[in-house]
């Protein structure tokens, strides 16, 4: 590679909780810039799971966040005119940020009313380790044991 690698953003810590992997999760469910009011969905959010789950809403929304990230994943690779899912390890940063993806795009498919309770819902499920999002993680290490034959094509 000849490009420089780009410098790693600064994310600053959210308002009220001071954890900068809440700014984070709140970035990747604003739309158009609207960061005022992916806040508000977030917080409503964590006090509907602290009512719910009768515990800390942050602890239990960590928890969730743990339960649907994926270690593993699978990656398309040709060789010799055949294309074979190939398993590999998922970088720390992926990770986070697989996870935090895939709870936030379930919780939007969902029949809720409003995205807060949509996204309470899918926290309080990924939880209990149920839920579209942990079964999706699921899906992911079971591809991944299925082809762990070809972990040797390793790029």
């Amino acid at each position: 590679m000849r490009k420089t690698k780009p410098k790693k953003r600064i994310i600053l810590p959210d308002p009220i909780y001071q954890d900068s992997q809440i700014t984070k999760f709140v970035n990747n469910i604003m739309l158009e810039g609207k960061k005022n009011v992916a806040y508000k969905i977030f917080y409503d959010a964590i006090h509907i799971v602290a009512e719910k789950a009768n515990d800390d809403g942050i602890a239990v929304w960590k928890q969730a966040l743990a339960n649907v990230t994926p270690s593993v994943e699978v990656k398309s690779r040709r060789i010799g005119g055949a294309t074979f899912q190939i398993p590999s390890e998922i970088r720390p940063e992926r990770k986070q940020s697989v996870g935090m993806k895939n709870l936030i795009d379930f919780a939007r498919k969902r029949h809720e009313k409003s995205m807060s309770q949509k996204l309470a819902a899918e926290i309080l499920a990924a939880y209990k380790e149920e839920g579209a999002a942990f079964k999706r993680k699921e899906d992911i290490h079971r591809m991944a044991e299925a082809n762990k034959a070809f972990s040797h094509f390793r790029v």
